[in-house]
């Protein structure tokens, strides 16, 4: 099934059910108020929505009505955790190599791993407020899961079956603040923005074929200022799957329902089929030629961010323009 959360004015909004075509929904407030809400009682209340999606799809749905995701905040709008990893072991490669440095060894052993903000997660067609051009304003396409309760040290096998939703994640960078707040040695603050997060959140089982291995096996299309500029395939050269980065986030803690954990920057190998985030892009302008020649995002640039199955939208679209604070 899909879902959303549609803005009503209040911190996390009301849970919608979303057709599998994304042109209707239907709230979803007899059964749950918030998405939360359903994830804290997953197997009680799930049989519940999943009756309100069928009737969707089926054309019914007395309360039903057309859907906007112009309207949703993030499925989450504020989440008890958000943890991006790094899984497409490609990008951290290619940005060492930039700066001539070598890839560890054990960065192909266990995946990379930061706590993002949760308490601001934006919606697929908020805008990017930012103060400043020159911090360097990258867009990061990414693919997420959010989980069930994950028990401290947890298998990936076991991990795996707490795997509850599936969305997109645009996860800005600030790339020239990195360099400082890395160098500190301890993390990414200040360089590291709101998350903003695709429509409609969707059950494994609607992948169908697309979700195998804990991988979603669909093209990642990321669009900026109109122009098609990445399609890199989510299930290849993913080195560390969802299970793998749930069973790292957990080894040391329980992992609660409403968790997102992030793949980090849908990379491959194959340079052709462009790429997630202008970084990456300027990398390989380094490599090639001494020096990053595209630049970064410019207040009124946009962002597109979708993957298809056969031509339709699996989660609908992250529309994003970039904007200066007021």
């Amino acid at each position: 099934m899909k879902l959303a959360t549609l803005k009503d004015g209040t911190r996390d909004g009301q849970l919608m059910v979303v057709s599998r075509d994304l042109k209707t929904a239907q709230l979803a407030d007899g059964v749950a108020r918030t998405l939360q809400r359903a994830l804290d009682d997953w197997t009680f209340i799930s049989p519940q929505l999943d009756a309100i999606y069928h009737e969707l799809n089926r054309g019914g749905g007395r309360r039903s009505f057309d859907f906007e995701p112009q309207n949703c905040m993030a499925p989450l709008p504020r989440a008890f955790q958000w943890a991006n990893g790094s899984a497409y072991v490609n990008h951290v490669e290619l940005v060492r190599k930039a700066r001539g440095a070598e890839l560890p060894a054990s960065f192909w052993e266990e995946p990379l791993m930061y706590q993002g903000g949760s308490d601001d997660l934006l919606g697929p067609t908020d805008d990017i407020v930012l103060a400043h051009e020159q911090w360097g304003i990258d867009f990061e396409a990414e693919v997420c899961v959010i989980t069930d309760d994950v028990a401290m040290g947890s298998t990936p096998d076991q991990a795996h079956q707490r795997i509850r939703l599936l969305m997109l994640a645009n996860d800005v960078s600030l790339r020239n603040l990195i360099p400082e707040e890395l160098a500190k040695g301890f993390g990414f603050v200040q360089s590291k923005p709101a998350t903003s997060f695709s429509p409609v959140a969707v059950t494994p089982d609607e992948l169908g074929d697309a979700w195998k291995n804990g991988k979603v096996h669909l093209p990642l299309l990321s669009t900026w200022n109109d122009k098609l500029v990445g399609k890199p395939h989510a299930g290849v050269d993913m080195v560390f799957n969802f299970p793998q980065l749930i069973a790292h986030l957990a080894k040391s803690r329980n992992v609660r329902a409403g968790s997102i954990i992030g793949s980090g920057t849908v990379s491959n190998k194959d340079a052709k089929r462009g790429y997630s985030c202008i970084a990456e892009q300027r990398c390989l302008e380094m490599i090639a030629g001494g020096e990053p020649v595209t630049p970064f995002m410019a207040f009124g640039d946009t962002i597109r961010i979708e993957m298809l199955d056969d031509g339709k939208s699996v989660f609908g679209a992250i529309q994003q323009t970039v904007k200066q604070t007021a």
